[in-house]
């Protein structure tokens, strides 16, 4: 399938309006959060070595799995993706067994990882874009270009949101799906990173901390 590409308009952005964070996570011996999702219940993130899941009430670890994981985590309702260097790997989230393997579309240089519509959406940092993949096959579908670098990457309610991290400056943005076009920015504080990035379908992002070692709740605006 031939992949199409939707580009960004060129027009004035919103003004931002600060993130709002309603609690910080840390746990010991994590350094470093890359990716982050939610499976309705637990949160997970990806450390490095490990992926570890918690419960985002009371903020206690839950399970370990010796999986690498250096970039985005998604989950489909049964399983768990993560980017690990140049694939994507699909893991059983009850054994840590990965059961299936996908070339990732940027070899090495992915960042955010979700998934919506049947499809993971895979963020290129550097590259400012989001590819939508086939699960299967890693083919890209489509690409919608941002105009700022891309880290975390979820859905939420039919809005596309996605992370942005350049030098001490970071922010949740929504934007428009069909022309990559800014609709919302929140501004996390500065030296405040966002890496991975997942709503919990309802009224909050987890983003990923980066190098700090946290997982952060944002408060997701409500609609208009």
């Amino acid at each position: 399938m031939s992949s199409k590409t939707l580009n960004s308009k060129s027009k004035p952005e919103p003004k931002a309006r600060p993130a709002e964070i309603v609690r910080e996570y840390s746990f010991p011996g994590v350094d470093d959060v890359a990716g982050v999702t939610h499976d309705g219940q637990r949160v997970w993130a990806a450390t490095g070595a490990r992926i570890i899941a918690f419960d985002p009430a009371s903020g206690d670890k839950t399970r370990t799995l010796d999986c690498a994981g250096d970039a985005g985590t998604a989950f489909d309702g049964k399983h768990l993706y993560q980017i690990a260097e140049t694939r994507i790997d699909k893991i059983d989230p009850a054994t840590g067994k990965v059961v299936a393997s996908i070339p990732a579309p940027g070899s090495g240089s992915d960042s955010g990882l979700t998934w919506a519509e049947g499809s993971l959406w895979v963020g290129q940092y550097r590259d400012r874009r989001i590819h939508q993949v086939d699960p299967k096959t890693g083919a890209i579908q489509r690409t919608i270009e941002s105009n700022r670098f891309v880290t975390g990457v979820t859905w939420v309610d039919g809005e596309l949101w996605h992370g942005t991290w350049e030098g001490d400056a970071s922010e949740i943005r929504r934007i428009d799906p069909k022309t990559g076009a800014v609709i919302e920015r929140l501004e996390m504080p500065q030296g405040t990173g966002v890496s991975g990035l997942e709503s919990d379908g309802a009224d909050l992002f987890y983003a990923g901390g980066g190098k700090s070692g946290k997982v952060r709740a944002v408060r997701r605006p409500k609609a208009a």
